[in-house]
């Protein structure tokens, strides 16, 4: 799979692209919320990986595919809080139509797609593997994500 293309507003004021978002050598896709536990809980590890990665010629992008209205804590105002308190080293942008988060498939929150420098397909699932999948060997069989479900508006 080719990374799907798109340009969404980051909480920075600038829209962001995989195009603008790519190191040289590949990209990460996450989509990530502020509400969901497991995000909470890993959030810190999120950071200090994409750091990592970004040493290393790969680039990051924060996609938050929730519907806002289910949970107060996704809204605009609040990324942009948790983008600047957790001092995101990648944009942070918002998926308002749920577009994105369809094309790739999004189900949950965290999931990660990492995709190598010609922007194709490497790596699909959870935290644990990232490093490894995107700097090493791939795992054979990488786990599914684990996480919230995607919040679809009605």
């Amino acid at each position: 799979m080719k990374a799907p293309q798109f340009d969404l507003l980051g909480v920075d004021g600038r829209r962001h692209s995989p195009a603008s978002a790519r190191g040289d050598k590949g990209l990460m896709v996450m989509f990530i919320c502020n509400h969901c536990p497991y995000v909470k809980r890993s959030i810190d590890r999120i950071v200090r990986d994409c750091r990592e990665l970004a040493g290393r010629g790969i680039g990051s992008i924060a996609v938050m595919p929730n519907d806002p209205a289910y949970n107060g804590e996704d809204s605009f105002d609040n990324m942009k809080r948790v983008a600047r308190e957790k001092d995101f080293p990648f944009p942070y942008v918002i998926d308002e139509t749920q577009d994105v988060a369809r094309v790739y498939d999004a189900q949950c929150t965290p999931d990660f797609y990492g995709f190598d420098a010609n922007l194709e397909l490497r790596y699909h699932g959870r935290l644990d593997e990232l490093v490894q999948a995107m700097t090493g060997t791939p795992p054979q069989k990488p786990m599914n994500s684990i996480g919230c479900s995607v919040k679809w508006r009605k």
